[in-house]
């Protein structure tokens, strides 16, 4: 069984390949050249194929999502983030509280 976003991607390009046969030939009947339609179905396809390959690469994205959420964050040795507050971490300098700075 396929997911329903996988159901609507495929539709989303299906529709989007009925465009890119069904607008040049309105543009026929309506009296554009043939080398104006051709061209503009070329340009309708050619934005079709990026959308669908950036809608799969999404897609793929979305899917790794969910097994990158389970594995707990990890600090920049290797080590899980301690959970002390922001201002004591080693190696920080601080001015004197209330001094001013020259």
């Amino acid at each position: 069984m396929t997911s329903p976003s996988r159901d609507s991607a495929s539709d989303l390009v299906r529709w989007a390949a009925f465009s890119c046969v069904l607008v040049p030939v309105v543009l026929v009947l309506y009296g554009t050249s043939l080398g104006g339609a051709a061209g503009t179905a070329l340009g309708l396809a050619t934005v079709t194929a990026v959308c669908r390959v950036l809608l799969r690469q999404s897609e793929r994205g979305a899917a790794r999502m969910p097994a990158e959420e389970s594995v707990p964050p990890r600090g920049r040795h290797g080590r899980a983030h301690s959970g002390s507050p922001s201002g004591s971490r080693r190696g920080t300098r601080h001015s004197g509280g209330t001094t001013p700075v020259d």
